[in-house]
């Protein structure tokens, strides 16, 4: 019995496997039309005389009320110049990005037919980390001074926890991020579990729209943190329980489990000293797992789908 029960778990498993790489056949098939534009050299490069050109070609990039004199004093600036240079220096080529934002338009091409490809825009913005990545219907906007390495001697002063994701290899979750948000419906968050569960979506979502991309990226942990989390996922599970902090309205949750942060705080000194931040994420994210491994239901439906209904429908236990 055991016998037949491993080989029904395997033959299932296979043809798992040979539905994904069907799906991951036909979306790399999909053309997508775009071109990345880098505004950032551009307007290093302006001069008074060229600038109105510039101006039109990128309107959305120039507020109104300042004059041509103070875009000019932009350029001319000493840090502006400094940005420039480390930006053009570190993405001298973005051939490499270039591959990952195709592959996630396809992805988002194929689950979402009525998605037009944006303009890609690259910029600088003053080191503006809250606001890596813009995404619209028509545009993307990508802050590449944001991404020139988490070492990187501009960041000094920014936390560790927010600084090992500026990171170019961040460039195409941060964006399926973005979009995940566009694409997400949910009622405004109450809970800890709303919380949860939303951000259990945005990564689910991250699974299917780029998934050469590893778990840990996507979440923003480095491999060691990912691993804490899932050795530990059975305590953590514990606690939220016992401390009944699912249902519970409580405005500090969002930074203890949620918002980015060093560390979770459960306020246990051993626990917190090791967790990464953000776990509340993590446990969203397997429970949203559960709910699409135990119901036939489609990617679409799952973005618009109630939390309560996901967390009760996902009989979600675990891993041990």
């Amino acid at each position: 019995m055991k016998q037949r029960i491993l080989m029904f778990l395997i033959l299932i498993s296979i043809f798992s496997c040979r539905k994904d790489n069907g799906v991951e056949n036909d979306i790399s098939k999909i053309k997508v039309d775009y071109i990345i534009e880098r505004f950032d050299i551009a307007f290093g490069k302006a001069t008074v005389s060229n600038l109105p050109d510039l101006k039109k070609a990128y309107p959305f990039m120039f507020f109104e009320k300042y004059p041509d004199s103070f875009w000019i004093a932009k350029i001319n600036d000493t840090l502006q110049q400094e940005l420039t240079f480390e930006t053009n220096k570190i993405f001298s080529e973005f051939k490499e990005e270039n591959i990952e934002i195709n592959k996630l338009f396809q992805h988002l091409k194929y689950y979402f037919p009525e998605f037009k490809t944006p303009r890609v825009i690259t910029t600088t913005s003053n080191v503006d980390y809250r606001n890596k990545v813009i995404v619209t219907d028509t545009i993307v906007l990508i802050s590449l001074d944001t991404y020139l390495g988490s070492d990187h001697e501009f960041y000094e002063g920014i936390q560790q926890y927010l600084r090992q994701d500026f990171n170019r290899d961040q460039i195409v979750v941060d964006l399926a991020g973005a979009y995940a948000d566009k694409f997400i419906f949910q009622q405004q968050n109450k809970t800890l579990l709303d919380e949860m569960i939303y951000f259990g979506k945005q990564l689910y979502f991250k699974d299917q729209v780029i998934p050469f991309k590893t778990d840990a990226e996507k979440i923003g942990y480095t491999n060691e943190q990912l691993e804490w989390a899932k050795s530990n996922e059975i305590e953590i599970w514990r606690f939220f329980i016992e401390e009944e902090l699912l249902f519970s309205t409580d405005s500090k949750l969002p930074n203890r489990f949620i918002n980015p942060a060093p560390f979770s705080k459960f306020y246990l000194e051993e626990i917190d000293k090791e967790s990464p931040g953000q776990i509340g994420k993590y446990m969203g994210w397997q429970i949203v797992k559960a709910y699409m491994e135990r119901n036939d239901v489609s990617f679409k439906d799952l973005l618009q789908a109630d939390p309560k209904d996901i967390f009760n429908y996902s009989n979600y236990k675990p891993k041990k």
